[in-house]
């Protein structure tokens, strides 16, 4: 809240990397080439802890260690408990995997008709295009596919999945996702955008990126002309905390923005990062301030080694309470449970409804103040006598 989320308070600058000339400093390139991957790139620059050093030992084995320079910036290299280095700095508990916990925990492996293609819902169909990111989340979902440091020896392929779409005219909604579709070169994402517009039934067309994020030099020009050519084209990013919105990432909003992008934001409820109703507020007001509609809170996966990460999904709906009527309706997001084991997106919500009799709908506000909402039940609607008749308003 003001001032906490005023502009000024907003992450600025090189940072650790202030001597790198501009031009490096904003190319995505550039980002991408020298990012931390390696135990000895971070103690070049800060003091792990025991349990991060065992972490990044054993990365390689689950999920690759990755983070641009410009996101190392927004960690606090003193503070080991940070929301931002919990997120991305790999720890021991990676090495454990808890009874309930899964390689595959949505179950996307049951419904992929072809290599890339998920189609889990009628109407959609998720299309893994790359299996890399820029940086790499430490609870993600496909954490069996992505980086590939468990062999899952992923190839994605184009043509079979376009063909998939192409002959199965249900499918009207189309998410691009990975890995990150943005890591593609300009000319491969302007190739499957254009071959996915030139198929009639697809309507929608949704990107599902951290690239953002992670790495807002990845939004240029060139790019949002793409956008422009092929648009509309619907993006969901992916921030957890207020601290990583940034002037940069705010810069980056603003360009896909003006060239028609429509933005939603994508949180994971994180133990220790995000799982307090305050530090929610502060995000979801600064999403809005960048332009970015809050749209899913997520429940953590039961992917293997998270549960470090989890956070107890009933603080999740004591977000949400504590959210409804405290703060814009445009920015609660929606909290949902992917079910585990492929049922889907799952909403979970406070009980703001008492008992539904046969004659009303009994509720609860945010306050607690109960009211009623009484059905018709064909009762004879009572007309005033003083209301003209219809002939004569309708001539």
């Amino acid at each position: 809240m003001y001032p906490n989320d005023s502009l000024e308070n907003w992450h600025q600058g090189q940072g650790l990397w202030a001597d790198v000339p501009s031009e490096d400093w904003n190319s995505w390139k550039w980002q991408l080439k020298n990012r931390l991957t390696k135990l000895e790139h971070l103690e070049k620059h800060m003091k792990l802890t025991a349990d991060e050093r065992a972490g990044c030992l054993f990365a390689k084995d689950k999920l690759a260690l990755a983070i641009t320079p410009y996101f190392f910036n927004l960690i606090d290299r003193n503070d080991p408990n940070c929301p931002v280095r919990r997120q991305v700095i790999p720890r021991a508990g990676e090495m454990h995997t808890a009874p309930e916990e899964m390689l595959d925990p949505v179950g996307e492996e049951n419904t992929k008709p072809v290599d890339g293609i998920v189609h889990r819902y009628p109407d959609r169909v998720l299309f893994l295009v790359t299996d890399r990111c820029a940086s790499y989340c430490r609870y993600c979902t496909r954490s069996r596919l992505v980086s590939n440091a468990q062999d899952y020896n992923f190839h994605p392929e184009f043509e079979s999945g376009l063909e998939y779409i192409r002959s199965h005219p249900e499918i009207r909604d189309v998410l691009l996702s990975g890995g990150d579709p943005l890591l593609l070169s300009d000319r491969k994402l302007d190739h499957l955008l254009g071959e996915l517009r030139k198929i009639p039934h697809v309507e929608f067309i949704r990107i599902g990126s951290r690239i953002p994020v992670f790495l807002p030099q990845r939004i240029t020009p060139e790019l949002c002309e793409i956008f422009k050519k092929h648009g509309p084209i619907w993006m969901s990013i992916h921030v957890n905390h207020p601290n990583e919105c940034t002037h940069t990432l705010r810069n980056a909003c603003e360009q896909l923005t003006y060239a028609g992008v429509p933005i939603g934001n994508q949180s994971v409820l994180l133990r220790n990062v995000n799982d307090d109703a305050e530090v929610m507020k502060s995000l979801i007001h600064r999403l809005l301030m960048m332009r970015v509609r809050p749209y899913y809170l997520y429940q953590c996966d039961l992917i293997t080694g998270s549960a470090h990460l989890r956070a107890d999904p009933r603080k999740g709906i004591e977000i949400i309470r504590s959210l409804r009527g405290h703060t814009t309706g445009y920015s609660i997001p929606q909290f949902v449970i992917d079910a585990p084991g492929g049922g889907g997106k799952i909403p979970i919500n406070p009980d703001y409804i008492k008992e539904i009799t046969n004659e009303a709908i009994v509720m609860r506000n945010f306050s607690g103040d109960e009211y009623r909402y009484p059905f018709n039940n064909n009762t004879r609607i009572e007309q005033s006598p003083d209301a003209p008749e219809l002939e004569t308003i309708l001539m």
